[in-house]
């Protein structure tokens, strides 16, 4: 897997991951929408430490500068 993903998306990507799982902790978001954003947040967080995401792949998108 080449990564895709550039250091200011992989950032990104985690303030947005936070943000989820703190609407879930304090109870803003419960439920099933609380868990649907439980879990991308964890694609999120995922896609993040890995450096490569399945769907900018499947669209040929890419934010990284290096090959």
């Amino acid at each position: 897997m080449k990564k895709n993903v550039g250091t200011a998306d992989r950032v990104i990507r985690f303030i947005i991951a936070a943000v989820l799982v703190g609407l879930f902790i304090g109870n803003i978001v419960t439920g099933t929408v609380g868990i649907i954003l439980l879990v991308l947040a964890a694609v999120f967080v995922v896609t993040s430490i890995i450096g490569f995401c399945p769907l900018y792949a499947l669209f040929g998108i890419k934010t990284c500068k290096t090959d």
